[in-house]
């Protein structure tokens, strides 16, 4: 049978996969063992594929409502309804009227990539909302703050390393996040073949701990004062040496002051770890011929996400492993800018805008995705509601699962003007949607990781087109995104081509005048004339790639289509530092604004018996975005609460039964799972799951609904220098349910 090659759209990984074709349907996935970054690995998320592509319950043609009712529509019928419906609110009571929302899955599509920043720029709003703010925002702004650009995130080296320090991260069953690695249980074993350790930091004993050399299983939320702590360390013992680094950095010494007081001891009774323990970790950290820490999702979501991440790369200076082989190196993507001379940049700043309502501070843009629905359901100071957002585009996102409180965002997307959606779901929040406009299947569209390639720890480029043509009826994906600009900018009915011609003709008039720029001195119209590819969205990659470090073209990458090997990642500290200074800045004032805070936490230890809840994730899953495919809803993937044997004994929890898991939002009722994977204190319930609203179209999520686990929040809880919510780590009660009452 016909096969085609494909690049996985379902997680960080980006596997390359073969595609056995019947027709235009796909029958079966594999591992592509050509594929020069995966080289052949496959999860079960990949090779559920043709499940998830053939999926009976994936929307075709656009929805419209009428009456109170979703029917289906003409594409023409439901960008008719756009353009009417949303100029004249915007019109009316100016840009920031629209929010715009984008999920997750946003990021693993070419159009998801190429087209929101210019429907933010069309619209004009303000009022951007993200899944960064749920999962990775801490990271960003600590690398906004240290080198002056927030995408300038250093990965673990994980080929070369000899040591990986893990810290609230799971890569054997996320495949890793920010850190774009496929077959990362291969590479860790490979760490372990030889010679190298691996220490990893989680109060679960997941799979990646089970693996590990020393694992730590602190009490939830105080990864920062672990980390101070090993920072502390290392300046006491005189462990620090930056190496090369110490010319280019600044605020050494204030950092050192700055973490006097988090001893080993002082930060042990909240942590409980102990003291020695502590100093071991760092000792072995600066004793490592090369080392790399890695913190994910664990220490992000807290209330002191920012700061965890800043230490992250802290202990990654002072022992010398920032820009290192071996260490942590920053990736360069074949569509990233062709590299600016070293220098001062303009650096990174944070709070240029406030939100309406509770005063949040913007961050790259955005606000915090748990400040939404008090953005749509607060009137205005005079209570005519003025300001507030009445008009909503989502793309690829279910806040309504993802974000905390989600009965009050439900209610709030009942009460908008106008919602429109970009998905291939009727889920549980575009089931609110006016105008739902659905995507093709992933094997219709072509693939290119803009986002992931930028992550990844090896440099490469990979390049996969469309594996079979769309069906009578669809869109390509970039066409309806081109569509949704013209139709909520006021130039409904040009074509959709006209979007992509005026990005080119924009990138192209920056570049020309850039003297570090390929294209700097050229005609514009002449280069425009040169570039390749069957769409305005493969012209503009064709245009990205010329521009970019590599020099390379659309043209080269279809000529092979197993991607194309740029080697090991090498040191470029000079061409991404972008801080005023030109060097690190070891000790930005917003840091140091917030480590009050944190000291404050080292005498903040919780009453004895007190449960604090952790999320987890599954290799069967993706936030709530695969529950649909029968080969992953299943197994393992479960929504139970996990609850430590001597927790369940003092409760009175049995296995299996159900319990009442009680938290500041709300309460949930969830089957108990009693295992010692989870330490004492510690509970843990997965996210993504809730499927058991009213007005979906997920029939195999809605047979296993499981529990909205962030609904046990009410938003209030936010790390502030990044604005992301806390998912983990919060206090919750948890009792038998036949000993309380019904909900």
């Amino acid at each position: 049978m016909p096969t085609a090659p494909r690049i996985c759209p379902l997680c960080e990984a980006t596997c390359g996969l073969v595609l056995t074709l019947d027709g235009d349907r796909v029958t079966g996935a594999r591992g592509d063992r050509d594929d020069v970054f995966s080289e052949g690995f496959l999860c079960p998320k990949g090779a559920a594929f043709p499940q998830i592509d053939a999926d009976p319950d994936r929307l075709r043609t656009p929805l419209v409502r009428e009456d109170g009712r979703l029917r289906e529509a003409s594409w023409e019928e439901a960008f008719d309804t756009i353009a009417a419906r949303i100029r004249p609110l915007i019109e009316e009571h100016g840009p920031d009227v629209l929010g715009i929302v984008l999920g997750n899955p946003n990021v693993h599509t070419m159009a998801g990539a190429l087209y929101p920043p210019l429907l933010l720029r069309a619209t004009g709003t303000g009022n951007l909302f993200t899944a960064s703010t749920l999962d990775q925002m801490p990271k960003h702004v600590s690398s906004g703050l240290l080198f002056g650009d927030p995408f300038a995130v250093p990965v673990p080296d994980l080929d070369r390393t000899d040591h990986l320090l893990v810290i609230g991260a799971n890569p054997m069953d996320s495949n890793g996040s920010l850190c774009t690695a496929p077959d990362f249980p291969g590479r860790l074993a490979a760490l372990r073949r030889r010679g190298g350790t691996l220490t990893v930091v989680d109060p679960r004993r997941t799979r990646t701990a089970r693996l590990a050399d020393r694992h730590l299983a602190p009490r939830p939320g105080t990864d920062a004062l672990l980390l101070a702590a090993l920072v502390h360390t290392l300046f006491a013992e005189d462990l620090a040496d930056p190496g090369p680094l110490a010319g280019r950095t600044e605020g050494v010494d204030r950092v050192r002051d700055a973490v006097r007081d988090f001893t080993p001891e002082a930060v042990a009774p909240a942590c409980e770890l102990d003291p020695g323990t502590i100093r071991a970790v760092a000792r072995e950290l600066a004793a490592a011929p090369t080392a790399a820490v890695y913190g994910r999702m664990g220490s992000s979501t807290v209330s002191h996400g920012t700061l965890a991440n800043w230490l992250v790369d802290v202990l990654n200076v002072l022992t010398g492993n920032l820009d290192r082989p071996g260490g942590v190196l920053f990736p360069r993507s074949a569509t990233a800018p062709a590299p600016r001379p070293a220098g001062p940049g303009p650096g990174f700043l944070l709070g240029r805008r406030r939100s309406r309502v509770s005063g949040h501070p913007e961050v790259k843009g955005e606000f915090p995705l748990a400040a939404l629905a008090e953005e749509i359901d607060t009137p205005g100071a005079d209570g005519s509601g003025e300001g507030r957002i009445r008009a909503l585009i989502t793309i690829a996102a279910n806040p309504v699962l993802s974000a905390p409180d989600g009965l009050r965002l439900d209610a709030a997307l009942a009460g908008l003007d106008l919602m429109v959606c970009v998905d291939p779901y009727l889920n549980e929040t575009t089931r609110h949607a006016d105008v739902l406009l659905p995507p093709p299947p992933p094997s219709r569209s072509a693939h290119f990781d803009f986002a992931f390639n930028g992550f990844a720890v090896r440099d490469q480029v990979r390049f996969t087109p469309a594996a079979v043509p769309l069906a009578a009826g669809e869109r390509d994906e970039c066409e309806i995104h081109a569509r949704l600009i013209l139709a909520a900018s006021g130039m409904h009915g040009a074509p959709p081509a006209s979007v992509d011609a005026h990005a080119v003709d924009a990138l192209l008039a920056r570049a020309v005048t850039q003297p570090h720029s390929p294209a700097y001195g050229a005609d514009p119209e002449e280069y425009a004339a040169a570039l390749t590819g069957e769409n305005g969205a493969e012209r503009r990659l064709d245009l990205m790639l010329r521009l970019g470090p590599y020099g390379l073209t659309l043209d080269e990458l279809k000529a092979h289509p197993h991607g194309i090997d740029l080697g090991p990642l090498k040191p470029r500290l000079d061409e991404v530092l972008r801080t005023r200074s030109g060097r690190i800045e070891l000790f930005p004032a917003p840091i140091a604004a917030d480590l009050p805070r944190l000291r404050a936490a080292l005498t903040d230890v919780p009453e004895p018996g007190t449960l604090l809840l952790v999320g987890r994730r599954h290799l069967r899953s993706n936030n709530s975005w695969l529950h649909n495919a029968p080969a992953l809803n299943g197994g393992s993937n479960r929504c139970t609460l996990q609850v430590h044997p001597e927790d369940a004994a003092r409760l009175g929890l049995a296995g299996g039964a159900p319990a009442r898991i009680a938290g500041a939002g709300g309460a949930l009722t969830a089957e108990v799972e009693i295992t010692d994977a989870v330490r004492a204190g510690v509970v843990s319930l997965p996210h993504g799951w809730g499927h058991d609203r009213p007005g979906t179209r997920l029939s195999v999520a809605a047979a296993r609904p499981g529990v909205n686990v962030n609904q046990l929040l009410d938003g209030t809880l936010l790390d502030p220098l990044s604005g992301t919510a806390v998912l983990n780590g919060f206090p919750v009660e948890v009792t038998p349910l036949e000993s309380t009452p019904p909900l």
